[in-house]
């Protein structure tokens, strides 16, 4: 495991953080460490945003800020504050204007003593923070990990003023304000623009309630040993970061020379009705796009002609379909045992719910979504999934967890990745809940959280293209990884693609169609990056 993949919450941090401490690490030489490393990236990110602003007229920066910033600085009575000093000094002898404030009488002792010499350099310190106001950009250093009270009186007062002028912030290790495991803001927190993860990621990063306080984010690695993280973690941690290297381990990107379409896969696909077709192109254009080798397609009747123009290469099958225009029956030559895989669910509105009954009977690898899920959250999702005798994935989003799931909605409300854990340990399948940090979880407590994420996903038919990818995906590679692996897969992937498109057509451009022609570019760029790009 590399660094990017681990996931701690306070106290693991904490506990970590004592071995390196135990082993004799001194505190004053790692916050040296760490302040330096974030010192060099405040300058240079400065820099890049001083030339971007003349392009980006959006920039929170003012337009003065080819001349030298002012820089406030907030400083907090432990650690963080002493981070914050030691970046003031860096920073103030890199020729920056700095100002401090400091609303507090008492310091941890080291914190006191960069306090100290920070005032014998010159930089002014105030027990305002009206003083920072013509401050152009500010650096949180407040309060870091593990706050867990939330801010009142005084405190909240100063934070909700700051929010207010709306100035570029940088925090240190976590907004002030935030709690480190859930994300959920303790009265007040800090809305920063830049965040800088100290060490570890934090599970606030990957909890969708912190985002907009959290901003952009980056890690400061300090070193830690593998050693130290280990111990405290274990061998096999139960939340895990996905990254690029790992997802892409599961990709399909070759294949044996003499490989042929039955090798490779046969995902049978229902989905649709009279009214949302498109759900069902959608669902199938991204698993076409997955490189299935046979992919099947159960549609109503009606809807079978514009599948088949859409999918040429498809095995399309019209359903017999009730009034109302959704799939009422499969055809008897359908044999489920002939297929690799079943996606189901897209489109099919509640009115599909014989068939999906008669899928959740069979022992084949299942991805169930949208109608799926709303027509097993009516029949008993533990009693069924539990029993079925093979892998089950369900892909909800919020309000389909709560409809499956809603006592324990109401129990996880400020924890996603607590609510996706207790939910696949308690029906024994796989939950995939969607949202802007896509948190996968397997009935062993496993939870493996998906980092990669663009608000251009946030668009009707998204999820659509989710389940047709991973469907294939799974068809295709079930026999050769695990399943879970190619559930984080698809996962990246579908992300990853949402990003690319977002670059080339900004976020409000991409829409669901759009992103099922940016599947295949993510490939092309996996494998060039891989110095493979002939192959």
């Amino acid at each position: 495991m590399t660094i990017a993949q681990f996931v701690v919450t306070a106290a693991q941090m904490r506990d970590i953080e004592e071995r390196i401490f135990d082993a004799g690490m001194p505190v004053a030489a790692l916050m040296e460490k760490v302040a330096g490393a974030i010192s060099r990236r405040i300058q240079a990110i400065l820099k890049e945003e001083g030339r971007n602003y003349v392009f980006n007229p959006f920039s929170l920066f003012p337009n003065h800020l080819s001349q030298v910033p002012k820089i406030g600085i907030l400083v907090g009575p432990g650690h963080n504050g002493g981070d914050a000093l030691v970046i003031a000094r860096e920073l103030y002898f890199q020729g920056y204007s700095i100002a401090v404030y400091c609303p507090f009488a008492k310091f941890k002792e080291l914190t006191g003593f960069h306090a100290n010499y920070a005032k014998s350099l010159g930089i002014p310190f105030y027990g305002e923070v009206d003083s920072l106001q013509d401050c152009h950009i500010l650096i949180d250093g407040l309060f870091g990990f593990g706050l867990e009270r939330p801010l009142t009186d005084f405190l909240a007062t100063v934070i909700d003023e700051i929010n207010e002028w709306e100035k570029f912030v940088f925090s240190i290790d976590i907004p002030s304000g935030l709690h480190t495991d859930t994300g959920e803001v303790l009265g007040t927190a800090i809305r920063a623009t830049h965040t800088f993860c100290l060490g570890l990621w934090k599970l606030a990063f990957l909890q969708d309630q912190a985002l907009e306080y959290i901003g952009s984010s980056e890690l400061i690695d300090f070193d830690i040993p593998i050693a130290d993280i280990l111990a405290i973690l274990g061998e096999c941690p139960t939340i895990k970061r996905i990254t690029k290297e790992s997802a892409i381990a599961s990709l399909p990107l070759s294949r044996h020379p003499a490989s042929h379409k039955y090798k490779n896969g046969h995902l049978l696909l229902i989905a649709g009705s009279r009214r949302y077709n498109g759900a069902a192109i959608l669902a199938g254009l991204a698993a076409r796009a997955s490189g299935v080798g046979i992919l099947s397609i159960a549609v109503p009747q009606s809807i079978k002609p514009l599948l088949t123009a859409e999918l040429p290469e498809a095995l399309i099958i019209g359903c017999v379909e009730t009034e109302n225009g959704a799939i009422r029956d499969l055809p008897p030559a359908i044999n489920l045992k002939d297929y690799d895989a079943i996606a189901i669910g897209p489109g099919l509105t509640l009115d599909a719910a014989a068939v999906v009954e008669l899928i959740l009977e069979s022992d084949r690898p299942l991805v169930l979504d949208a109608d799926g899920l709303n027509i097993l959250s009516h029949l008993g999702a533990k009693a069924i999934i539990s029993e079925r005798k093979n892998h089950t994935i369900l892909t909800p989003h919020l309000g389909e967890f709560k409809r499956l799931f809603p006592d324990l909605y109401e129990e996880t409300l400020n924890n996603r990745v607590l609510a996706a854990q207790i939910a696949a340990e308690m029906m024994g399948g796989i939950i995939v809940l969607k949202g802007a940090k896509v948190a996968i979880a397997n009935p062993s407590g496993y939870v493996w959280l998906n980092p990669e994420s663009t608000p251009a996903l946030a668009r009707g038919g998204s999820g659509d293209v989710l389940t047709g990818l991973l469907g294939g995906l799974l068809a295709e590679t079930i026999s050769k990884f695990t399943v879970e692996s190619v559930v984080q897969t698809a996962v990246w992937w579908h992300s990853y693609a949402g990003i690319l498109a977002a670059k080339d057509r900004t976020e409000l451009g991409v829409d669901a169609f759009t992103l099922t022609q940016y599947l295949i570019p993510v490939l092309k760029e996996v494998i060039g990056n891989l110095g493979t790009g002939d192959r």
